[in-house]
């Protein structure tokens, strides 16, 4: 029995030892079963968001070198473009004539071939020449022109419905039937912890929204999302001086202006991520108060919205359906 105690005494130590040995290697495993699953986690949560982002492509921003109107995807901007070409056809034609009659003049009437000038000063059939043709070009403009800007401002009857609130620098939205606001600010600006200056940080905040530095100016931190093929109406307002909000892409402009409400109107027929700026000089950081504008499928649309309501206003936590493309809005 001595002996029994003895030996049950010296192993006791070596069973203990033990145990804790295999317990610590246990708790190793799964300490580093943990911190993989968590750097697992943030890296699919990060490259989520960047694939998200990637996955609309961006439409509507200033392109470097390049001439002409951003891409059209409402029917306001296609109407704009038209009638903006179908001008500089008549804008065309009016200098080419006018040139080629100066040209023809100086060659023809000039002081070597015509030393004696005709002393007239009235041709009736040229003077009524020259007062209708002027004439007809105005009307022909302006019956082409008034039904597009009819079209613009008569607002339509919204299947969602966004107030728009300009504040020095940055923009304020509110889903007016939904009960969802959120505040929009420019990824590098004071608000966002930068200095309104493209820097290595203010870059990284952007890969990580799904941006490049080509966006800086044009990206913000959250951002206006809409269905796609949809009426979204636009309440716009100010809080302090007059700000413009404007989409090229969209066709849309409006100024904001403290204590009214004015409206605009668009339908985009093209997913992707759209950008605009104010357009209206509103102090010293105006240059730094962009737009972003993302139009989603009406399944991205309706999750974000659940999302919204809840308070998260995140685009890139919607659990989107196979084959939905959606960007990030972080």
């Amino acid at each position: 029995m001595g002996n029994s105690g003895i030996l049950t005494f010296r192993q006791y130590p070596w069973t203990a030892a033990a145990s804790r040995d295999v317990n610590g290697m246990r708790q190793m495993r799964l300490s580093t079963v943990m911190s993989g699953v968590s750097a697992a986690a943030v890296a699919t949560l990060v490259a989520g968001q960047a694939l998200a982002q990637q996955a609309l492509e961006i439409v509507g921003q200033p392109v470097s070198g390049a001439v002409g109107f951003q891409p059209a995807v409402t029917e306001l901007a296609e109407d704009i473009h038209w009638l903006d070409h179908m001008i500089l056809y008549i804008i065309t034609a009016i200098v080419i004539f006018v040139t080629a009659l100066l040209i023809y003049v100086m060659v023809r009437f000039n002081r070597r071939v015509n030393p004696t000038p005709a002393r007239f000063t009235h041709n009736s059939p040229l003077e009524v020449a020259w007062t209708l043709i002027p004439i007809v070009i105005l009307v022909t403009i302006g019956a082409f022109s008034l039904p597009i800007l009819f079209k613009q401002q008569e607002i339509p009857v919204g299947d969602v419905t966004i107030k728009a609130t300009g504040n020095q620098w940055y923009w304020s939205y509110e889903y007016v039937d939904e009960g969802i606001s959120f505040d929009s600010y420019m990824i590098g600006s004071p608000a966002t912890g930068g200095t309104n200056m493209l820097t290595p940080d203010v870059e990284a905040q952007l890969t990580a929204a799904g941006y490049t530095k080509e966006q800086f100016l044009l990206a913000t931190d959250t951002a206006v999302v809409v269905p796609v093929g949809k009426t979204i109406v636009v309440q716009v307002t100010a809080v302090d001086v007059i700000h413009s909000w404007k989409i090229p892409a969209f066709g849309v402009m409006q100024d904001a202006v403290p204590g009214r409400t004015a409206g605009l109107w668009f339908k985009a027929e093209k997913e992707g991520i759209y950008f605009g700026q104010c357009s209206e000089l509103c102090g010293q950081m105006h240059a730094y108060m962009p737009i972003t504008v993302k139009v989603v499928s009406e399944a991205a649309y309706a999750e974000w919205l659940t999302k919204a309501k809840a308070g998260d206003v995140q685009l890139s936590s919607v659990a989107v359906p196979a084959g939905t493309q959606v960007a990030s809005n972080d």
